[in-house]
């Protein structure tokens, strides 16, 4: 991947990432569940350096399952979850929001223990009970 582009779903909200991911995942976590009104929420997580957004970003902060301060950052006129962060070195683009989701092949899935037991397809993925360290 050398450039990618996405949005929110208004399209107020837009971003470009360069360069290569540093991982891309799907958390089946609950907290994920409730945020995307989902089973999982799909991302790619990029250096902060190599994210360049663009528009207004209003941002939920809870405990994560880390026990560091989880953001969620989201449109405040459509309400789309676009970016996350536990860690000021890297940003999580939801992969929703990308502009061609068909990008995203996911690396490893974390908190698999919380996957709902319909989700449990065959798969070569890497699947973490918890929390991937």
């Amino acid at each position: 991947m050398s450039t990618i582009t996405g949005g929110c779903l208004c399209g107020r909200v837009r971003y470009t990432l360069t360069g290569e991911p540093i991982y891309s995942y799907v958390c089946h976590c609950r907290d994920c569940q409730r945020a995307t009104a989902a089973p999982f929420a799909a991302g790619i997580a990029f250096p902060a350096s190599s994210v360049s957004l663009q528009g207004e970003l209003k941002t939920f902060d809870m405990a994560g399952g880390s026990g560091q301060t989880a953001h969620r950052n989201f449109c405040p006129n459509c309400g789309s979850w676009v970016t996350g962060s536990s860690n000021p070195d890297f940003i999580s683009v939801l992969v929703g929001t990308l502009d061609d989701p068909n990008l995203f092949e996911p690396e490893f899935e974390q908190f698999f223990g919380s996957a709902k037991r319909w989700m449990h397809a065959e798969s070569d993925r890497v699947r973490y009970p918890g929390r991937r360290t």
